[in-house]
């Protein structure tokens, strides 16, 4: 029996295995033919009207089914497989015309797409289909409008999905994200993050918060759960998040645009406003994609005693821009860059017993992110596999004032001010192949990260400098992962990282300039196993093992004395789980993902406060997490979907150094003990061309600790939020209307706002109040 398919359709399962293919834009007879050479197979095109269509060529990991539909777009071909290596492309059959519509199926932000045998976790460097990917992943796919709705709020509107991941609440760029339960603190200093974050192959991330990259033209984001150090390397302890950006494209000129007017509760008016334009240079050769976006978060906190409102107001603006040369001596050359601005008037937290959404402070408390990114990636064919090369350079920059009266004894005002300045060279190169039953990667990597931490305190006019700090990490490492078929349904992964790691530090300060510190050096291995059982099409299990580690590095001592210093050691953990997945997501009515987990964190860094407010880095103790994370997908019908997801842990600080024991059982911070949400998606066709949708959801966050020691045992969280949403879509533009927090829930997310009275225990910051989001999207 034939199977026809036209790019929506898959055909007989031995054909959907994925493979890379590169083949440039021409003829279609030549692009089949070329296709049919590389899959191994035969494909005829008899019709010579057909034959000399342009076809757009193919690149990427596609099934070969999936490489023929896109082989054939905008030909007016369908192509009908005969046997499994026959395959003939012919004029495309003319449809009857009005057939009853049927509804559209909803696409949840958290769903990947219709055919999930064709979904490639590209995170994991090997070209991995998605559901026999050895361990756990969040794949989420975007349309454009639920982008137009929420890209603005960055990483933010990616939590909110996630039970499993968490964030600090200090404000946009100021954030530190944690996955699965690896958080080290609740401040930002000279550790490394504990989620290594990438924008398609390059570094955004080592030893800063989180960035909060705009997500505006963004096709999908890939969550890999837990340390990722075969591949990866340090600053991934609990995970990678990769942003996938829609690639320029060569054969048409394109564009997008949205725009949404804010309005908060108690707070002022916002706005954010994004757009994307796609201009091809040479036909199917060179392209360039721009994308720009600015936004302005209302505040919504007031300062009665210096009569301001609004206080806590954030502005964002930048781009992203992306050439992409298609065919140079058979590479594709992707050349871009990213600049993105965050600036806050204040801080946003508030002061237990003080009127609700108010605080009382003595000088403004502002910030200021400054991000800036370049970078070059190189990939071509290599037989069955492919190369790949990145080259990247980040400088970031950041600076945080604090109100610091009080400090010392002090009684009149006093402002602290906090500056880093970060740079990170990083570098890749790597060659995969193996195809689908047996992928496996080899590859070299290198990065140079230099943080310099200065600080200064004083009466806000005359800022003195005291002690700062500035920290050099070099890694240099060899790795390579494997997968190889043991039976029909099992399969074996195994993959190793050696690093050789370099540490070294100097003081800063106004006397004493680049003050040497020994160095360290450190040549860890970075081991992973996993099995991976799939003994039929809708389930499968597996076990897996990794682990990761960050470098140490130097920090002021807590004493904060101009010249007294103190090390930190480098940091590992390793965690084992086991996972079930049950029916295929996008094609089967219910499917389900879970994992069970323990993980082992040997010599915690955190970024801390001493007794009188200064930050400084140390190392607390070991710590054990062990818990389930689990989802859930149900496709009522082809109009609603419902989705549910947990995170349930229990962390422990086990052997607390002795600055930081305690007589109770300590857990780690800003780990809620449980975490969920609950959410449903319904979409209708009510016209020719027009599309309803709307969403719903609540998400509970479990209680937490701010840090460790008694002095940060502070509780937070222990509260429910829901979220209503809906759009009214059209051919070419939309108009939606979000409310977010929509019971106008006063809770407290986060008990920090300012280190030098975070002691006294009365800081909260609460959540957004209730805000109301009216929105329009346009593409052309």
């Amino acid at each position: 029996m034939a199977t026809v398919g036209t790019g929506l359709v898959l055909a007989m399962p031995a054909i959907a295995q994925a493979e890379r293919f590169d083949v440039s834009p021409g003829r279609l007879g030549d692009v089949a033919a070329t296709l049919g050479a590389r899959a191994g197979i035969t494909i005829t095109v008899t019709d010579p009207v057909i034959a000399a269509r342009r076809s757009p060529g193919v690149r990427g990991a596609r099934s070969v089914s999936a490489a023929l539909a896109e082989a054939i777009k905008g030909t007016g071909a369908d192509f009908v497989f005969y046997d499994r290596k026959t395959v003939r492309i012919m004029a495309r059959k003319i449809i009857p015309p009005k057939q009853p519509k049927r509804p559209v199926p909803v696409r949840t932000p958290i769903e990947t797409a219709e055919v999930p045998g064709d979904i490639i976790v590209t995170a994991s460097k090997q070209g991995t289909l998605l559901d026999s990917f050895p361990g756990s992943v969040k794949l989420m796919e975007f349309d454009a409008g639920w982008l137009a709705r929420n890209a603005g709020n960055g990483s933010a509107a990616i939590a909110a999905l996630l039970p499993t991941m968490g964030s600090t609440n200090l404000g946009p760029g100021r954030d530190k994200l944690f996955i699965r339960g690896i958080a080290d603190s609740s401040f930002s200093g000279q550790t490394q993050a504990t989620v290594g974050q990438y924008l398609g192959e390059v570094r955004l991330n080592y030893s800063a918060p989180d960035p909060d990259l705009n997500l505006y033209d963004m096709e999908r984001v890939e969550i890999l759960v837990g340390p990722q150090g075969t591949l990866y390397g340090a600053s991934a302890l609990g995970g990678i998040m990769r942003f996938v950006p829609n690639a320029p494209a060569t054969d048409r000129i394109a564009a997008t645009a949205s725009a949404g007017l804010s309005s908060t509760r108690s707070g002022g008016v916002g706005g954010d406003g994004a757009a994307m334009l796609n201009i091809p240079i040479a036909a199917d050769r060179i392209a360039l994609r721009i994308v720009a976006f600015g936004a302005r978060e209302a505040g919504y906190i007031d300062d009665p005693s210096r009569n301001l409102r609004d206080i806590n107001t954030t502005r964002s603006f930048g781009q992203r821009v992306t050439l992409r040369i298609a065919d140079l001596s058979g590479w594709t050359v992707d050349i871009g860059g990213v600049e993105q601005n965050i600036t806050s008037r204040d801080g946003q937290y508030t002061i237990r017993g003080d009127p609700p959404l108010t605080r009382a402070t003595a000088i403004a408390q502002p910030f200021r992110d400054h991000y800036h990114l370049g970078y070059v990636t190189a990939r071509r064919p290599l037989g069955r596999g492919e190369i790949v090369t990145t080259a990247s350079v980040v400088e970031h920059d950041f600076t945080t004032v604090f109100d610091a009266t009080g400090y010392l004894g002090t009684t009149s005002p006093l402002k602290f001010e906090e500056t880093n300045a970060i740079r990170a060279y990083a570098y890749e190169t790597r060659v995969s192949g193996g195809g689908q039953r047996s992928p496996w990667v080899a590859g070299v990597a290198g990065i140079h990260n230099v943080s310099r931490l200065s600080r200064s305190i004083g009466v806000p006019d005359a800022l003195e400098q005291i002690a700062g700090v500035r920290n050099r990490q070099m890694e240099f490492a060899l790795f390579g992962q494997a997968s190889q078929p043991i039976t029909r349904t099992l399969t074996a992964t195994a993959g190793v990282r050696v690093t050789l790691a370099r540490s070294a530090g100097s003081l800063l300060d106004k006397s004493k300039n680049g003050s040497k510190e020994p160095s360290s050096t450190a040549l860890p291995a970075l081991p992973s196993f996993a099995v991976d059982w799939q003994p039929s099409r809708s389930f499968s299990s597996f076990v897996h093992f990794q682990k990761g580690f960050r470098a140490g590095g130097l920090a002021v001592a807590p004493s904060g004395d101009a010249l007294d210093s103190r090390k930190f050691v480098a940091d590992d953990l390793s965690m084992t789980e086991l996972g079930v997945r049950w029916g295929r997501r996008g094609e089967d009515r219910l499917s389900i993902r879970a994992a069970i987990f323990f993980a082992d964190w040997n010599h915690i860094q955190a970024d801390l406060v001493d007794t009188s407010g200064l930050p400084y880095t140390a190392n607390v103790g070991d710590g054990r997490v062990y818990g389930l994370d689990a989802e859930i997908t149900w496709r009522l019908s082809p109009a609603l979907t419902l989705t549910g997801a947990a995170f349930v842990n229990n962390s422990k600080l086990y052997a607390a150094e002795a600055d930081f024991g305690t007589s109770e059982e300590q857990t780690l911070p800003n780990v809620p003990r449980n975490g969920t949400r609950a959410a449903a998606t319904w979409q209708k066709t009510i016209a020719e061309g027009v599309n309803l949708s709307a969403d719903v959801s609540v998400r509970y966050i479990g209680q937490s600790r701010l840090g460790v020691g008694p002095v940060l045992n502070i509780p937070q969280g222990r509260y429910a939020v829901g979220d209503l949403g809906g759009r009214l879509g059209f051919d070419r533009f939309g108009v939606s209307l979000d409310i977010d927090n929509i019971g106008d829930v006063r809770a407290n997310s986060f008990a920090f706002g300012n280190p030098f009275s975070v002691a006294e225990r009365d800081q909260m910051t609460p959540l957004r109040p209730r805000t109301i989001r009216l929105g329009f999207d346009v593409r052309f």
